[in-house]
């Protein structure tokens, strides 16, 4: 309870603005039980980083690793997706890495390789789904370009998602996806995907149980 009251909070309001006492009043929660779990509010907010990481990888790996999909709409299936989700929140909530990216001088120095961290996976995720479409033959040229397009990927990403919750709307996330699947689809040397969101969007994985939480409650 405490972990996905905290990545709620940490989606829409970012580690500086919440408090250990909002977790609280989210849960119901004793301040005793919540040190009893966690040593302090950063060890608490790695946790969360973690926890949040680890459903979003399912999320990214239900999505690119379809393997009768072409690499593209891949992509783009999950874009509909977080599109979807985010709409769902009124565009309230949005990336809880991107969130914290936005405050990364004011959090704790051992947050930073963790967050690097996890978006590098996410570049190599993305990456991996673009090579899928070259099966083994790629070259050293198309490897180089696939790993610049998961990159542009995620800064565009990231910004399109911070943009659409300052806005609350989706016109942001539309227009960078546009964009990048022309420009993707050029580079790659591939017909783009139409890019309209589906009518009945599919639903992405839940999140897995947090272990390192059941194992401090143990």
């Amino acid at each position: 309870m405490l972990v996905r009251a905290g990545v709620d909070l940490l989606t829409e309001k970012g580690f500086s603005a919440t408090c250990v006492d909002d977790v609280l009043n989210a849960t119901g929660i004793s301040k005793g039980s919540f040190y009893y779990c966690f040593s302090s509010k950063e060890d608490f907010g790695q946790v969360l980083i973690e926890d949040y990481a680890r459903s979003f990888n399912a999320r990214l790996d239900l999505w690119l690793q379809e393997p009768d999909t072409a690499p593209l709409q891949r992509l783009l299936n999950f874009v509909h997706d977080v599109r979807a989700n985010m709409q769902h929140h009124g565009f309230h909530r949005g990336c809880l890495i991107g969130n914290l990216g936005q405050e990364i001088d004011m959090l704790p120095d051992s947050f930073h390789g963790l967050l690097l961290t996890i978006m590098h996976g996410w570049e190599k995720r993305v990456n991996a789904c673009l090579l899928a479409g070259f099966d083994t033959r790629a070259t050293a040229a198309q490897k180089r370009t696939c790993m610049q397009l998961a990159r542009y990927f995620w800064i565009g990403w990231e910004g399109a998602v911070l943009r659409s919750r300052m806005e609350h709307t989706p016109e942001p996330l539309d227009l960078f996806t546009t964009f990048y699947m022309a420009q993707a689809a050029a580079a790659l040397g591939v017909k783009p995907p139409a890019c309209q969101p589906p009518a009945t969007p599919r639903v992405s994985p839940a999140r897995p149980a947090p272990a390192q939480t059941v194992q401090a409650a143990n």
